[in-house]
């Protein structure tokens, strides 16, 4: 018996948030990102909830995909409703798929940060729980390049991050339902991006250079 998915949305009009439940949603066949062109590499990214971090790097200039899904966790081929129950061990990610000649592992990094509250421990903003926490997924080559960005960010807010450069593990895609949902569910996902107060608690953080 499948159990229903639980979405944290806003409600605007009230500046509260509310459950919403969906039930009947199928767990369609995850979406994998298309055949990997010639040199292109990818960035694994937690940043809470993976809409949002999708939404962040899809569409920008050589990035050829981002793919919502789950790492860091010990039970393979995860679902949405095990994730979220808890005891799995993943977070919410995404992977970004890019030409290194267009766009620098390091410059990702650099966003990523933009997109988060990196001082939070427990999770992002109305998203709080193990699944919603924050990390850097690097592998033996970015961890330089991860952790060089790091400081840097540090410096620009001079406070500490809680979020975490940690070796890259697998990643497994989410369920077609969960990708390109901003885009496709425009009003529910800004709804939800409205509710939990995002845009402004970013900018409270990182001023102009706040995305998301």
């Amino acid at each position: 018996m499948s159990k229903p998915l639980k979405f944290m949305v806003g409600a605007a009009a009230a500046g509260v948030l509310a459950a919403v439940v969906l039930t009947g949603l199928p767990r369609v066949a995850p979406a994998e990102a298309q055949a990997m062109p010639a040199g292109a590499q990818t960035a694994v990214f937690a940043g809470g909830c993976f809409w949002s971090e999708e939404k962040a790097f899809d569409g920008l200039p050589g990035v050829y995909s981002a793919v919502s899904g789950f790492v860091g966790g010990h039970v393979a081929n995860p679902t949405y409703a095990q994730v979220v129950r808890g005891g799995t061990g993943h977070m919410e990610a995404v992977r970004v798929t890019f030409d290194p000649n267009v766009v620098s592992y390091r410059a990702l990094v650099d966003r990523y940060w933009r997109t988060i509250d990196p001082t939070d421990p427990d999770g992002q903003f109305c998203d709080q729980g193990p699944s919603y926490r924050t990390a850097v997924f690097a592998t033996a080559e970015q961890r330089t390049a991860a952790v060089a960005s790091r400081d840097a960010a540090m410096r620009t807010l001079s406070r500490s991050f809680t979020t975490p450069v940690v070796s890259a593990q697998r990643f497994w895609p989410a369920g077609n339902e969960h990708q390109d949902y901003a885009r496709r569910n425009h009003a529910h996902y800004e709804a939800y991006r409205q509710g939990c107060r995002r845009p402004q608690r970013l900018r409270a953080i990182w001023g102009d250079a706040a995305v998301g």
